[in-house]
């Protein structure tokens, strides 16, 4: 699966930007994420002891973040250009967004409830057990809203907001923004006033 062609088919790039916009007030929630110890620029004492006491919660069991880390790498592998999520801190990304946005929480744990379940039934062990084959079949059937099952359909709620934070985190973290390409502001090169504008008011290039 190509994850460049994957993101765009399914919209995620403007979907994780669009919860992100939506989540994050002028702080910036990723920001706030990697805000465990020194204050940050711009962020008032009431941010910043709220940040050290979500810093220092645990929201997921460690079951539950591996799941998180292992459904969030079949979203955004690996490739030749950068990273997976999980290298991106996608997992730790998603942590913190639960505690910063608490109405996330029953979606989230609830939905990797679902997942164990539904491997359980057919598989006969959890999401993270299973064998690439069978946790691809799983996430096939849930990826795509339109060719869902009705039957799926918290599957489906579950890996749309589960998706939205991968390509959230994935994109505002250093390897995500290096994997689009962006560069930052650069200064423009000036070469003075062009040669035929010059001359179409009377003046002659000293260039030549």
């Amino acid at each position: 699966m190509n994850r460049r062609d994957s993101l765009k088919a399914l919209g995620l790039a403007a979907a994780g930007g669009a919860l992100l916009l939506d989540s994050c007030g002028p702080k910036g929630a990723k920001e706030e994420a990697t805000a465990v110890g020194e204050k940050l620029p711009g962020v008032t004492d009431i941010e910043h002891a709220r940040n050290t006491r979500m810093a220092g919660e645990q929201f997921f069991s460690a079951h539950e973040l591996t799941t998180i880390g292992v459904l969030a790498d079949i979203i955004i592998p690996a490739d030749g250009t950068s990273g997976s999520a999980t290298d991106a801190g996608v997992p730790d990304f998603i942590e913190f967004m639960v505690k910063d946005i608490p109405s996330y929480q029953t979606p989230m744990r609830g939905g990797l409830k679902w997942l164990d379940v539904q491997c359980q039934r057919r598989y006969g062990s959890a999401f993270v057990e299973c064998d690439n084959t069978q946790r691809l079949q799983l996430v096939d059937e849930i990826a795509y809203p339109a060719k869902a099952k009705p039957e799926m359909a918290q599957g489906v709620s579950f890996f749309s907001l589960m998706r939205n934070l991968t390509a959230s985190g994935f994109f505002t973290s250093e390897i995500g923004v290096k994997d689009i390409g962006y560069v930052g502001n650069r200064p423009g090169v000036w070469d003075g006033v062009p040669a035929d504008v010059l001359e179409a008011h009377g003046f002659k290039s000293p260039w030549g």
